[in-house]
């Protein structure tokens, strides 16, 4: 179902995904908007598309500037600001239900600045964690993940130049709360080689963070 929210910069142009009676639901955070980035990239929907398979409610939007969203790239603070939005939206939708905070790459960064402070919000899920990208100096120190205080999941894929899964295990280690880490063998930063590999990651660690302490 199209959905248009009310975003700090105007409308932001949304599609949500699942049944009435989902027992959780998730906004899922696409990649960089000034690369291609759209709520319809392949790893996004991916991430919707596991969140539905575990009965769950997705949220996809579009940040600001984006198809039919208002507004212009703001370098990570606005959107990040549109994130918070789209989970305030899907609160007021869906009240009373779990939440989780999910994004892919760029999308990773806004899901953690989003989610990673929202009481509302019971886990994270990331994928293709960008830690060499650029443009993104003010958003992904590693140390954001590790010091989030509520349970995180990330797939990473195995030959991702950006966010080596390698780099990445090293961030989570000695974290405040759960984590989860999965590794997508022969994948390249955006999973083109193994979509279904990410949905399949995606769906066991969207089980773990439902069921984590």
């Amino acid at each position: 179902m199209h959905v248009d929210l009310a975003g700090p910069a105007g409308r932001l142009e949304g599609l949500l995904e699942g049944t009435a009676g989902a027992p959780f639901a998730a906004i899922v955070c696409h990649p960089h908007p000034t690369m291609g980035g759209t709520m319809h990239t392949h790893a996004a929907y991916r991430l919707a598309k596991a969140i539905v398979a575990r009965g769950g409610a997705a949220l996809r939007f579009n940040f600001r500037g984006v198809g039919r969203s208002a507004g212009a790239f703001d370098a990570g603070r606005g959107e990040a600001d549109d994130a918070r939005a789209a989970l305030a939206w899907l609160a007021a939708a869906r009240p009373g239900l779990p939440l989780l905070s999910c994004g892919f790459s760029f999308g990773a960064w806004m899901a953690v600045l989003a989610g990673g402070d929202d009481p509302k919000v019971a886990g994270l899920l990331l994928a293709g964690v960008a830690v060499r990208a650029p443009g993104l100096e003010d958003f992904r120190e590693t140390g954001r993940i590790r010091d989030v205080a509520k349970p995180v999941a990330v797939v990473q894929a195995g030959q991702d130049a950006l966010g080596p899964p390698e780099e990445i295990r090293a961030a989570l280690e000695g974290s405040r709360a759960p984590r989860r880490f999965a590794v997508v063998p022969g994948a390249s930063h955006l999973f083109v080689e193994d979509l279904p590999g990410l949905q399949r990651e995606a769906e066991a660690a969207i089980d773990w963070l439902r069921g984590a302490p």
